[in-house]
């Protein structure tokens, strides 16, 4: 029997994601997440007045059109909705748009809000070079310009790649196993296209793109995968940015696009007519050491199983964004508790369509992406349970746990 208070995904939809310097490498962050705005409130004939709250992730603020931090703000009026809905721009680094749908939710169980959207986007073609200080004059010295994509990492810490490849050889991940699942990546999202995974109208939705910004009139698929892809390949890249391991290879791009989500409970649903999409049982974060990047999927998974006493055997599909190849598996190696049969089984379940080292990694869009990619292939298999987690910087980390059952369907 369904439950009326259950927390359903009534909607959701992503765009396809960019590659760095691409056919969206000229479109605003918020008018790519206006997009996927638009579209899921489309799918539910919504017009945006249903909505009461808008929470929207994007965590590279240089790129904002204004000086104040009001993205959300800014996309929801690019999508036409309502000038009178209150909206929130969060910034958990990659967690952002999952920790979006976590916000939502909670209004939602404080009965402080109905119906609530979760978003996010980014464009990190988009980021703009600072040139820090010029408002004062450098008198004699040489202005210095700032590129916060070279490398990634936060003023005062290591580079996130530096962090993981050294947490990965702690846990008995080698550089091989991570090209390896690099490799696994690139093949596994091949073979979900073939397969129609990726299609117009379930996934992913369309993006047209303005006359004059260059590129394809739409773009319709995701750009970066690169179905060439070899281990061999792979194993001549250099590593990157001081890490022991981590190289362009086994880590995902720098990309663009957006994810859009609608929640409300399900007896909501029920008087609205709507059919949920998926159920989310429950969610959970962490944060730990800095340098623990590559565990904190796993811990805030874990809290999440914990909180909906599930355990990570229940698991039909695991998605754990790839930030770099040594975050999925030296979290499913945590979540195996050391067990190697266990772990061998965790990974043949995790990021079963490829990852954001084939897909992308849009950094303020990609915690609602992992979610949404979890429920649709939950919807495929013809129903169960599903765990995403995500890391985001110095070591934070969001999870949810979602389910497809028959009142989804």
């Amino acid at each position: 029997m369904s439950n009326g208070e259950d927390l359903v995904i009534a909607s959701a939809v992503r765009t396809p994601f960019s590659r760095f310097g691409g056919a969206l490498r000229y479109m605003h962050s918020t008018e790519i997440g206006a997009v996927a705005i638009k579209e899921a409130l489309k799918r539910v004939n919504f017009n945006g007045s249903e909505l009461d709250e808008l929470y929207y992730g994007m965590c590279i603020q240089s790129e904002a059109a204004l000086l104040y931090n009001v993205n959300a703000r800014q996309a929801l009026l690019n999508a036409g909705l309502p000038d009178s809905l209150v909206s929130l721009t969060v910034d958990r680094a990659c967690c952002s748009s999952l920790t979006c749908v976590h916000l939502g939710r909670k209004s939602i169980l404080l009965n402080e809000a109905e119906i609530c959207m979760a978003a996010g986007a980014e464009n990190m073609s988009n980021t703009p070079v600072v040139l820090n200080g010029h408002r004062w004059g450098t008198r004699l010295n040489k202005p210095v310009m700032v590129d916060h994509l070279n490398p990634i990492m936060y003023v005062g810490f290591n580079s996130l790649a530096k962090d993981a490849g050294e947490v990965a050889l702690e846990h008995g991940v080698p550089r091989e196993m991570q090209d390896e699942w690099a490799f696994g990546s690139q093949r596994k999202y091949d073979e979900a296209k073939k397969a129609g995974k990726f299609r117009l109208g379930e996934e992913l939705t369309p993006v047209a793109i303005p006359k004059g910004k260059g590129g394809p009139a739409v773009l319709e698929e995701d750009e970066l995968p690169r179905p060439d892809t070899t281990v061999e390949k792979l194993a001549k890249l250099s590593t990157v940015y001081g890490s022991p391991t981590v190289t362009a290879g086994n880590a995902p791009g720098l990309d663009a696009g957006a994810s859009a989500m609608i929640i409300m409970k399900r007896s909501k649903a029920e008087k609205m007519g709507i059919k949920p999409a998926g159920i989310i049982l429950s969610v959970g974060s962490v944060a730990r050491q800095p340098r623990l990047l590559a565990e904190v999927p796993a811990l805030a998974i874990q809290q999440a199983l914990d909180r909906a006493n599930l355990t990570v055997d229940d698991m039909s599909v695991i998605e754990i964004n790839e930030a770099f190849a040594a975050m999925p598996l030296v979290s499913t190696r945590m979540l195996a508790g050391g067990d190697e049969a266990k772990w061998k089984a965790l990974m043949a379940r995790t990021n079963v369509n490829g990852g954001a080292i084939a897909i992308g990694h849009p950094v303020g869009a990609s915690g609602a992406r992992i979610l949404l990619t979890a429920m649709y292939e939950l919807r495929r298999k013809g129903g169960g349970v599903g765990a995403v987690g995500i890391c985001g910087g110095l070591a934070q980390g969001d999870a949810a746990v979602v389910k497809v059952d028959d009142s989804c369907f």
